[in-house]
């Protein structure tokens, strides 16, 4: 004799139809951000597929808007841009420069499409000749110094018509710095979603190869966060908050969904996540290796965010997730 008093989780996933109803973490459109890499370049037609990350791109201007114009047509409603300049230097000028390359993106996507979310990604380790995320002195990146900078990048991008900037460097203080000159220059509604809690990760090397920002010297562990660290992120994600950060990320994303989910528990604000390149590579390498399925691979990976707390995801799947949602 069965006993009569068991749960029956079984009932519930009966049909298609009945767990769709029942589903807690669904992914949406309006849950996700594409990334891009733009191209300061004379060749109009510049497409370069990047090695380690099959399917993604360094796009010229020209380039990017075509690639745009197709994923805005599939249901996009954000991007966030990294940009590549003709020429790099110690203090990384193109970030800052009312011209730079990603200024000249946000400007032609705005000018295109309103009411495309475009994200800037504030940050000098694209612009400079080390390849650091600030200024160097005695091989070491100086924290205090670097924040004007960072401040003048996110101005000038805010004022290329960003609808928000995003800090990736990871100096103490760059938020307030970055808010400060925001409100000075009258730009009172542009948002800063935070790199908040950015590991020191092994998962960013594709990233490197796609934006040329590799350190020439050293590496990012003096300022990114140790990856064993979990109490820590808690500091960070606290002083970017109190400091004005409307939006607070974590990164890398699948490794550290418990992060994202004590941000989540920790702050009423939205919270970001993003999946990284060595994500996606990881991803990309195995389905092309018939070893995975690709495409509920990705989906599951999506709804862990999801159901971890994140509001909304950063990934380099975005286009292929909206031809699905589509």
């Amino acid at each position: 004799m069965i006993p009569a008093d068991f749960h029956r989780g079984r009932r519930l996933r009966t049909s298609l139809a009945l767990r769709e109803m029942v589903r807690e973490n669904t992914v949406t459109a309006n849950d996700l951000i594409m990334p891009y890499f733009v191209v300061e370049t004379e060749d109009a037609n510049f497409r370069k597929e990047i090695a380690s990350m099959p399917g993604q791109y360094q796009l010229s201007l020209k380039e990017l808007e075509k690639q745009v114009a197709s994923a805005v047509a599939l249901g996009l409603k954000a991007c966030i841009l990294f940009g590549i300049p003709a020429a790099k230097d110690e203090t990384g000028s193109g970030a800052y420069d009312d011209n730079g390359i990603v200024q000249q993106a946000i400007r032609l996507l705005k000018d295109r499409w309103p009411e495309l979310i475009v994200i800037a990604d504030t940050c000098l380790c694209e612009y400079t000749s080390h390849g650091h995320c600030g200024l160097v002195k005695n091989e070491y990146v100086q924290n205090d110094p670097t924040l004007n900078l960072l401040a003048r990048a996110a101005v000038a991008q805010a004022k290329a018509g960003a609808d928000m900037v995003a800090p990736s460097d990871m100096m103490d203080g760059r938020v307030a710095a970055i808010r400060a000159a925001l409100d000075e220059e009258g730009l009172v509604n542009v948002p800063i979603m935070s790199y908040a809690v950015k590991y020191a990760s092994a998962f960013y090397g594709p990233f490197r190869d796609a934006a040329e920002s590799a350190p020439q010297f050293g590496d990012r562990k003096t300022y990114q966060m140790d990856p064993p660290n979990g109490r820590e992120a808690m500091r960070e994600a606290v002083a970017d908050f109190e400091e004005g950060a409307d939006i607070l990320m974590v990164k890398p994303g699948l490794p550290y969904l418990d992060i994202v989910r004590q941000v989540r528990d920790n702050f009423d604000t939205p919270v970001a996540v993003y999946q990284v390149s060595g994500e996606y590579s990881q991803i990309k390498a195995a389905a092309l290796n018939g070893w995975i399925d690709e495409q509920a691979v990705v989906m599951e990976s999506l709804v862990a965010f999801k159901r971890a707390g994140a509001d909304m995801i950063i990934t380099y799947f975005t286009e292929d997730v909206l031809k699905v949602l589509k």
